[in-house]
C-alpha cells in the first residue's frame, strides 16, 4: 500500500471485526496512530521509531512482539486512573501532558502487560 501511494514512513490501518465476522476498515492513516501505541511497550521497535527510520532511509527495526499488551485509552476524566496504575510493574503509563481535561479528549493511555 505504501509503495502504491508513494508514502515513506508507516501506514496504520484500523480495522474492526463485526458481529457477523466481516471486517470493517475504519481508518487508514499515513502516520503513527493511536491503535499502534501498544508497540511502545510491546515490540522491540515501536511505531514512532519505525517512522523515523523509514523517513531517514535507514534499516527498519525488528517488529518482534516482546509482550502481549492490553492498551487502555485515558479519555477525559480517565486520566485520574494514572494514580491507580503508576506503581504497577505490569502497567506502562503514558500521560500526554495536556493541560485541559475535557470530555472525549485523549489524555493518555496505559499499556498493560499481559503475562
Amino acid at each position: 500500500m505504501a509503495k502504491a501511494l508513494n508514502i515513506v514512513g508507516i501506514i496504520a490501518v484500523e480495522m474492526f471485526v463485526l458481529k457477523d465476522e466481516s471486517i470493517l476498515v475504519n481508518e487508514i492513516a499515513p502516520r503513527p496512530h493511536n491503535s499502534g501505541h501498544w508497540t511502545m511497550d510491546g515490540c522491540v521497535t515501536d511505531q514512532f521509531e519505525q517512522a523515523v527510520r523509514a523517513t531517514l532511509g535507514i534499516e527498519l527495526g525488528s517488529t518482534k512482539r516482546v509482550f502481549n499488551i492490553n492498551m487502555q485509552n485515558l479519555i477525559g476524566d480517565d486520566i485520574s486512573l494514572v494514580e491507580k496504575f503508576i506503581n504497577d510493574p505490569a502497567a506502562r503509563v503514558h500521560n500526554y501532558g495536556k493541560k485541559e481535561v475535557r470530555a472525549g479528549r485523549k489524555m493518555g493511555h496505559i499499556n498493560h502487560i499481559i503475562k
